[in-house]
């Protein structure tokens, strides 16, 4: 029997899409305030592990549900969000996700911390002109919530980096 034909309970090319779809407009939830990001991340997560019940899959889902749990913790600890008061724009936050996708990809998960602070730092560089005035807008930013969207954005990253290494690989 060849290893491309699926086993029962298996999920398909389509429903993989369907699932990384899910996960991808999790991620860009965290950016839209009042948005469930990081429970959709985990839905799609379960969707796939009660799909496919396999060991890696439910391995994937209980890491997923224990790295979420611990970030809502953070979360609380953290200041509240209050980015539109300082001054956050929504192109500032694509500019902060692009970055901590780029640096999650190139530097594997931990690359998504300097990313988020660089894609901030290169929005307000843009804006402002100076490099003194985007580092005080970027302060201004993590001290305003960032560090709250970073911790959700980072934790949503680990969740979807570990659901595609487990497709690809497990």
């Amino acid at each position: 029997m060849s290893s491309a034909v699926l086993h029962p309970g298996q999920m398909g090319a389509w429903e993989l899409l369907l699932v990384g779809v899910v996960i991808a407009l999790g991620l860009c939830g965290v950016l839209v305030p009042g948005a469930p990001g990081s429970w959709l991340v985990w839905a799609a997560v379960l969707w796939w592990a009660l799909k496919d019940p396999q060991p890696v899959a439910w391995g994937v889902l209980v890491g997923a549900t224990a790295v979420l749990l611990l970030s809502q913790v953070v979360r609380w600890a953290l200041p509240p969000r209050r980015l539109q008061e300082s001054g956050a724009t929504p192109l500032m936050a694509v500019y902060a996700s692009a970055g901590a996708v780029l640096g999650f990809v190139l530097v594997p998960v931990l690359g998504a911390l300097p990313g988020f602070l660089a894609g901030i730092y290169l929005e307000e560089r843009l804006r402002l002109g100076r490099h003194g005035e985007a580092m005080a807008a970027l302060r201004t930013a993590m001290r305003a919530g960032g560090s709250s969207v970073l911790a959700e954005l980072f934790t949503c990253l680990l969740i979807a980096g570990a659901w595609l290494g487990a497709v690809l690989w497990g």
